[in-house]
């Protein structure tokens, strides 16, 4: 290597984790029938690794309520199922199992099917208050839990990723500056506790290079994590709400990170609080009020990145590329149909009409008065204070108008879609003539 080459790994483990991560953020529910053909394609492409689900309580994460349906239709698929790992190929399926009764779902499925996720995913925060919003546990008894939780899964053949959250930064107000030696030290505890890998996480794009830089030099250090300093050990997950995703990545291939994940479009991020136009409980109020600027790093974007430097990446960019596109044009558009549904929904969670509500599509002007009437509206139906259902009125109408304005349930935010590749000897195939 020239002594003017920046120092980077000759190929990296990446997963796609789109059709859980991805979709969950989205105010919209996807029929399991495009599930399986997006997690069709991506495995298509090349993805050795892929989430697919959430065995959450269906109530709050009604995106998942399909999680039964979605696994046995991929298990069976005629285009993967040869590709999956149970049935003797390579790829992966990941579901999360954020509690004990989520694992029970995902145990009880395999019990009944003799199949299920190869991997099922918990997470602590290192924000105590981050912590308690996103799991409703205290730390101490959260890792009480996933001790038990490990044990279980490794009995029903089931591997475990730790996630370690809120590493370089917490939404919750009060509580934003954290302290990177407790992931270290929390990393350390899920390891011992015999989870097969931790996902190394920054789920609302708090971090930076530097730090991120930083905190990997530690993790990836046999004097601080001894035999747990191992890329191997190790995965990135960056959500980007501040523009940094990408170099944060670089930042963790500099420190010497090999494994990643990302979704299509850059979408993802906290569990949406209300689908197509009615309120679900979700997670509770979005951490940043254009959530849908809070997903992951590029699926599209990160591959193209890492080609473009001559780091192989075992996907097919082809093949990614189009289905880049078939996801910003079929998934995230919003058809006619949707349009009215929604318009529909919100009506009625609103008390507005149908005719109001389209207004907000071309006029700023009304957005205050309708958050207004739908907020008198609503309070003698909502035991909520006033305070607390004028914001949620506040956030669903804005959305709603970011919808009829966009003709989409959310923004494409790959790069590479929109501009095409960049001119990298390492890609001159790809360029034509």
């Amino acid at each position: 290597m020239s002594k003017h080459q920046l120092k980077l790994p000759k190929e990296v483990d990446l997963g796609d984790i789109t059709v859980r991560d991805g979709l969950q953020a989205l105010e919209h529910y996807f029929p399991v029938e495009e599930k399986v053909r997006l997690t069709e394609e991506l495995v298509l492409a090349g993805f050795k690794h892929v989430e697919v689900t959430n065995f959450g309580h269906p109530k709050f994460l009604p995106q998942f309520k399909d999680a039964d349906e979605l696994l046995l239709r991929l298990l069976d698929s005629e285009r993967i199922a040869p590709l999956l790992k149970q049935n003797g190929g390579e790829t992966t399926i990941c579901t999360v199992t954020i509690n004990e009764r989520a694992l029970d779902r995902a145990l009880a499925f395999k019990a009944k099917h003799g199949r299920g996720p190869d991997y099922v995913l918990q997470m602590v925060s290192t924000d105590p208050v981050h912590h308690k919003t996103n799991s409703g546990m205290d730390i101490d008894d959260y890792w009480k839990m996933t001790e038990r939780c490990t044990k279980k899964a490794a009995e029903a053949g089931i591997k475990m990723c730790g996630t370690v959250s809120t590493i370089w930064g917490s939404p919750m107000e009060g509580s934003r500056i954290t302290d990177l030696k407790v992931g270290v030290e929390f990393s350390k505890q899920y390891l011992e506790l015999g989870v097969d890998y931790i996902e190394q996480a920054d789920h609302d794009g708090s971090g930076d290079p530097a730090r991120v830089y930083e905190y990997f030099s530690m993790i990836l250090d046999p004097d601080i994590m001894g035999k747990w300093a191992d890329p191997k050990y190790h995965l990135c997950h960056c959500h980007t709400s501040r523009g940094m995703g990408l170099a944060n990545y670089l930042a963790a291939l500099q420190a010497g990170i090999t494994r990643f994940e990302t979704t299509l479009g850059g979408t993802g991020g906290q569990p949406a609080h209300t689908v197509d136009g009615r309120f679900t409980g979700g997670t509770g109020s979005y951490y940043h009020f254009e959530h849908l600027f809070s997903g992951l790093v590029s699926t599209e974007d990160f591959v193209v990145m890492c080609e473009s430097m001559g780091i192989k990446t075992g996907i097919d960019i082809r093949k990614l590329l189009t289905l880049g596109r078939v996801f910003k044009d079929e998934y995230l558009t919003m058809g006619a149909a949707d349009r009215k549904v929604l318009l529909t929904n919100v009506a009625e969670t609103t008390g507005l009409t149908a005719e109001q509500l389209q207004t907000l599509e071309h006029s700023d002007d009304a957005m205050e008065k309708l958050v207004d009437l739908a907020t008198e509206k609503k309070s003698t139906e909502d035991s909520a204070s006033t305070e607390h259902l004028r914001h949620n009125m506040a956030a669903l109408l804005h959305g709603l108008q970011n919808y009829l304005r966009w003709n989409a349930w959310g923004p494409a935010r790959s790069e590479s879609i929109l501009s095409d590749i960049p001119p990298s000897p390492h890609l001159k195939d790809l360029l034509g003539e």
